[in-house]
């Protein structure tokens, strides 16, 4: 299901030919993954050597992409300096600092953080904790956000009209339970980044168990708070909210249950109050929906750091190196 949605994400990429890193250059599947995309155009790859894993330089310099060790002392002397700005008010010294800068995925962060590459793509091995810490400590937030989620791009069956769409569910996988503020930043990184990615324009609904007063209690102030926030940070966003999930999603229940709305009935992201609403609705949809999920992509940070499941296979890690790629263009 997700084939066209995620041609066209490959060919959107292939027309920028963005500079992406990948840390993991002892992973076979990494591996496998940087020369297709090289040879398919999509990014132009860039393999960070793991200086722990000599035995594994042979078979990424075959690939024939463009080659870093990370030990070379001009990259790693800056990887230190860049470490220490950010790290050591908060307690990092200089042996530290030297240890991690061997890591390909800090490094890896620091050449993103420079702009010598546009994104970074990691976790086939390290976890998600690895991947996060490295991106929050090289590079950080976007301005005006403070919040990293992530979203899951959903290629659901036709619903309303004739054709698949792809609806962003957000957030599915970082954060359990985001204040109001939070919630704001998870929304307005959503609509930045679906710009991007799916190329069409965000309608943003804020989902809770009410719609426009017709429920009470704390999470539905939460979501009528974040709305707020977002509207007044954001205002070129179309959002709106609490809106239920059919209110949102169904046109003629948007219109009798929020007349008036530009999201009700429109919608294609959908902000959840919680990581448990998030990720059991994206789960349902996936089984029952029979929908294809894409992700999760990290989202929220200055500039992107991209997040695999262990368990991807080289299919998966060239649409994410697609994905960051586009994320890159903000």
């Amino acid at each position: 299901m997700t084939v066209q949605f995620l041609a066209d994400v490959r060919r959107r990429a292939a027309a920028e030919r963005r500079r992406i890193v990948f840390p993991e250059s002892a992973d076979p599947r990494t591996i496998a993954a940087v020369t297709a995309l090289a040879r398919d155009g999509i990014v132009e790859p860039l393999l960070l050597l793991d200086p722990e894993r000599p035995e594994s330089h042979r078979a990424a310099r075959e690939t024939g992409v463009e080659i870093v060790d990370v030990t070379e002392p001009a990259l790693y002397e800056r990887v230190v300096a860049r470490l220490l700005e950010r790290r050591s008010a908060k307690g990092l010294g200089e042996g530290d600092a030297r240890r991690i800068a061997r890591d390909p995925l800090f490094a890896g962060a620091a050449l993103v953080a420079a702009g010598e590459a546009a994104g970074s793509v990691a976790g086939a091995v390290r976890t998600t904790a690895d991947v996060l810490r490295a991106a929050l400590w090289l590079i950080g937030p976007a301005r005006g956000v403070r919040t990293v989620s992530s979203a899951f791009y959903m290629v659901v069956p036709p619903f309303r009209g004739g054709e698949e769409e792809t609806l962003t569910f957000t957030d599915c996988a970082v954060v359990p339970q985001p204040t109001a503020e939070q919630l704001a930043d998870i929304a307005i990184a959503a609509a930045d980044d679906r710009s991007r990615i799916v190329g069409d324009a965000p309608s943003v609904a804020m989902l809770s168990f009410s719609t426009r007063g017709s429920g009470t209690g704390p999470s539905v102030d939460l979501v009528r708070e974040a709305t707020a926030l977002v509207r007044s940070r954001r205002g070129d966003l179309v959002v709106d909210g609490e809106l239920q999930g059919d209110a949102a999603l169904i046109r003629e229940v948007g219109d009798r249950k929020a007349p008036g709305s530009g999201v009700a009935g429109r919608a294609n992201v959908l902000v959840f109050p919680s990581l448990d609403a998030g990720n059991i609705a994206y789960k349902l949809v996936q089984r029952l929906a029979h929908a294809s999920a894409v992700g999760p992509i990290i989202q929220g940070l200055a500039k992107p750091c991209s997040d695999l499941s262990r368990g991807a296979v080289p299919d998966d890690i060239i649409n994410v190196a697609a994905i960051t790629a586009l994320q890159g263009a903000g």
